[in-house]
């Protein structure tokens, strides 16, 4: 579980980090980045899109889970970004095949390639 300061919530940073953010996506999965200079003391905000595309409810719930697990494991290094950070992370069909290391192998591989742009 992700703590709570670490939860995007909020509608509006969801579109902002979607729609302005940087890009990069896998077969399984597709991380927008958002990073905010104005907000700076804030910490970094993640957040999860699963559509019905990838399965039943069940296999949704799972990929979520297993996507915030693995998502914690990188917020060090989201916090040491300049300025806030809102990540959005979408859930393609795939993912719902996907073992576990093939989600943290794409997860990794996406972050660094947004963090790097």
């Amino acid at each position: 579980m992700l703590p709570s300061a670490n939860r995007l919530t909020d509608s509006d940073d969801f579109r902002r980090a979607v729609r302005s953010g940087r890009r990069a996506g896998s077969a399984t999965l597709v991380v927008h980045l958002w990073v905010d200079d104005e907000r700076s003391e804030e910490s970094a905000q993640v957040g999860f899109t699963v559509s019905k595309a990838v399965g039943d409810a069940a296999t949704r719930n799972r990929v979520k889970r297993r996507l915030r697990h693995l998502t914690r494991e990188h917020l060090p290094s989201l916090e040491e970004l300049p300025g806030r950070a809102a990540l959005v992370v979408r859930a393609l069909p795939a993912s719902a095949g996907a073992s576990y290391d093939e989600l943290a192998a794409d997860l990794r591989r996406t972050l660094e390639r947004v963090s790097a742009a």
